[in-house]
């Protein structure tokens, strides 16, 4: 059975820790941590009701941006995968991919494959990319990224529709008669949310199906879901903020309306999740499992109030 966004009411999503070890959100104890704590996060969000789990994606990481971002970034394919057989019902999202990098038949591939393994919860997250020496490596424009993502959607969203026989033409990408299986488990297609930053262009109502701001606060989150309803749409959408080592997150809303907000436990953020072993909130120590705690307390907290723009 296809799991169908919540409608209506209050849900959380997260960007799952240890897939990502960029010293600018990530915490001390996602250093010695491995495929056993992510599995354990992942599965106490799936258990506590979380709407999606997450998992961002960079190809390779210059020296020059070493430092800052590192070099541990998980691919999403693989790991959503993998995820995918340890949950039963948490929609899988990719927080975002860089389609762009690929032809869209291979990532049409990969994301369908997805969806029929995980029983249709495949929410695709997408976005231009912001590293310029990940494009050269693989022969894509860097200075047209935004044209080529605009085209990529429009040809993954027909990749990965109902036909197993593909069709689509643009200016850089072309194909038809071209049969792919296994298809998508959702009807008519998994759901294509596209990620932006609060001063640039993000895919608009042509586009994608979702709004996925990357590095706002309340009034960037306010003014873009404006323009969003604005347009006639109410499209999901979930917000992660890097000030710092914080790991707060406005999270999403579904085409019916449904949103939510949270936190991410971390040592300096005001974690909802109490460590079982020192009774401390979010203490950051992988091996008292304060991470999974952190999850299965989080669906526990009491729900804050008030307008859906005052929570971002």
């Amino acid at each position: 059975m296809v799991q169908v966004l919540p409608q209506g009411r209050l849900a959380y999503g997260m960007q799952l820790p240890v897939q990502a070890r960029s010293t600018l959100f990530a915490e001390g104890w996602e250093a010695s941590a491995g495929p056993e704590d992510l599995v354990a996060v992942a599965r106490s969000a799936d258990r506590a009701g979380f709407a999606y789990v997450a998992c961002c994606e960079h190809v390779a990481i210059p020296r020059r941006l070493a430092g800052a971002m590192g070099t541990a970034w998980y691919d999403p394919v693989a790991t959503l995968s993998y995820l995918a057989a340890a949950t039963e019902r948490v929609r899988l999202l990719s927080h975002v991919a860089v389609v762009g990098l690929r032809h869209p038949l291979l990532g049409a591939k990969q994301y369908a494959t997805l969806d029929h393994l995980s029983g249709g919860r495949l929410i695709l997250g997408v976005g231009a990319g912001h590293v310029r020496e990940e494009f050269e490596a693989v022969g894509v424009d860097f200075a047209r990224r935004g044209a080529v993502l605009d085209e990529t959607i429009d040809a993954l969203k027909a990749a990965l529709g109902e036909e197993e026989f593909l069709e689509f033409k643009g200016e850089h990408f072309a194909f038809e008669g071209l049969g792919q299986a296994p298809r998508p488990v959702q009807t008519p297609r998994p759901p294509v949310w596209v990620g932006a930053r609060p001063r640039r262009r993000y895919g608009g109502p042509r586009c994608g199906d979702g709004w996925l701001p990357q590095g706002t606060g309340g009034t960037g989150c306010r003014g873009r879901s404006r323009r969003c309803t604005g347009s006639g749409r109410r499209p999901g959408w979930s917000s992660r903020s890097r000030s710092g080592r914080s790991r707060s997150r406005c999270m999403w809303a579904s085409p019916g309306g449904t949103w939510g907000g949270g936190r991410w436990p971390g040592r300096r953020s005001g974690s909802p999740g109490r460590c079982a072993s020192t009774r401390r909130w979010g203490c950051g120590r992988s091996r008292c499992g304060s991470a999974a705690a952190a999850a299965r307390n989080w669906s526990r907290r009491s729900r804050p109030s008030g307008p859906r723009s005052d929570r971002c």
